[in-house]
């Protein structure tokens, strides 16, 4: 009896408890419209979607487009306007010159979509430079709608979304723009329009590498620098292969970037061009000595010494010098060292180069106290002291050279045989 009365107390606070529930949830449920409204209610509109009256508008009692006229009156006060606008951000008014300008948009549109679509891009990059991001995400949403339109019209008008792509890239809202770019380079290919392929190419590169995007960057410049070699486009092919030789060696790409150096070297001999010369060969002994590949490095030092002197560019020529120095002192081999020293201080003679002079005689002179030859030390730093005193320039240092070159090496004992 007792489990009977205590069952059917439990299944009594079952009901209440499912009864409350239920009203919790139909009250719930009751609310989850107004607390929706109030959320939607919440957000801002859009400022370029606000749909009352403008008294720039004229009273229209049909719904039909602007005639000639209206339209030029129209344009007249925009241009008002955002000349207003221009003068608010020139005083610091910011807020000011958007909520003007935001206005000039929405009555841009009764002007015709391409009018607009300049209007929004122009707007667009000055809310980007000042960082007004919500600015910039209300133009490009209206951007994107336009586009969405654009593309639904039969035929498509490809300058306009052109255009639309363009006003995507200046505002840097990279993934739209590089998503509509894609899409008019297969259109431009379709229509074997190369000029336009060169130029959505370009666009790309440009934004791709800006945002250190650097395969991306690579894989549209090499596209360009073949359409650049099949049209025999000297101009174009340097300034391709100067970008691609840049982003190879940025993206720690010494083998891509070698290549294209020795395109621009080949590419400066036959137009007998031979100042660019030096500092590419310079760039790519570096990037052997980055591959390990010493072999490589020398000659192309050796490359860029010799044509600088030929054209006199002592800087590079000396350059040149120093960095053979320090790989030949890499590998151990202070001979070869010793004769590119001796070739760098004749380069630094003819430049007047004293200090340069002076540090060398110093390497030189460390080389030969390493390798024992004592007497060249000492000459070698009895030259460096003379510069040294003309200088008044680390005097003191190259006195204390000279002494400790002059000091017998101390001989060490041989070790003697353990007893037995």
């Amino acid at each position: 009896m007792n489990f009977q009365v205590g069952r059917s107390i439990n299944q009594g606070k079952q009901k209440r408890v499912f009864r409350a529930l239920g009203v919790a949830l139909a009250l719930l449920c009751m609310g989850l419209p107004a607390l929706a409204e109030e959320a939607s209610d919440a957000l801002p509109p859009s400022p370029l979607e606000i749909t009352a009256p403008d008294p720039l508008l004229p009273e229209m009692v049909v719904d039909r487009p602007l005639s000639a006229q209206e339209k030029i009156v129209l344009t007249t006060a925009l241009d008002e306007l955002q000349r207003q606008g221009l003068a608010k951000l020139q005083a610091g008014d910011l807020p000011g010159a958007l909520e003007t300008w935001n206005r000039e948009l929405r009555l841009r549109r009764f002007l015709g979509t391409a009018e607009e679509v300049k209007s929004l891009s122009r707007v667009g990059e000055v809310a980007w430079r000042q960082s007004e991001t919500t600015e910039v995400r209300v133009i490009t949403a209206r951007l994107q709608e336009i586009q969405q339109q654009v593309q639904a019209q039969t035929p498509i008008d490809y300058d306009l979304l052109l255009k639309i792509a363009q006003a995507y890239q200046t505002m840097r809202a990279r993934t739209p723009a590089v998503t509509l770019y894609d899409q008019l380079l297969a259109q431009a290919r379709q229509q074997q329009n190369k000029a336009l392929e060169q130029q959505i190419l370009t666009a790309l590169a440009e934004m791709q590498l800006a945002y250190f995007d650097y395969p991306s960057a690579a894989a549209a410049y090499e596209q360009l620098l073949g359409i650049a070699q099949q049209q025999s486009d000297r101009p174009n092919e340097e300034i391709y292969l100067k970008q691609l030789a840049y982003i190879y060696q940025q993206n720690s790409q010494p083998t891509q970037a070698v290549a294209m150096q020795q395109q621009l070297v080949d590419l400066y001999r036959k137009q007998k061009n031979f100042i660019p010369i030096p500092l590419l060969k310079i760039d790519m002994g570096d990037s052997y000595v980055a591959m390990g590949r010493a072999d490589l490095a020398a000659p192309s030092y050796q490359e860029a010494f010799a044509t600088a002197r030929s054209v006199q560019q002592y800087a590079q020529a000396s350059d040149a010098l120093e960095r053979l120095a320090a790989l030949y002192r890499s590998l151990n081999r202070p001979e070869d060292a010793i004769v590119v020293y001796q070739l760098l201080i004749d380069v630094q003679q003819q430049s007047y180069n004293t200090l340069g002079k002076l540090n060398t005689y110093d390497q030189m002179g460390q080389l030969y106290r390493a390798s024992g030859n004592t007497s060249q030390a000492i000459a070698a730093f009895r030259q460096a002291l003379q510069i040294a005193q003309q200088l008044n320039y680390k005097v003191g240092y190259f006195t204390t050279q000279i002494e400790q070159a002059t000091q017998p090496v101390p001989v060490q004992p041989e070790p003697t045989a353990p007893t037995p």
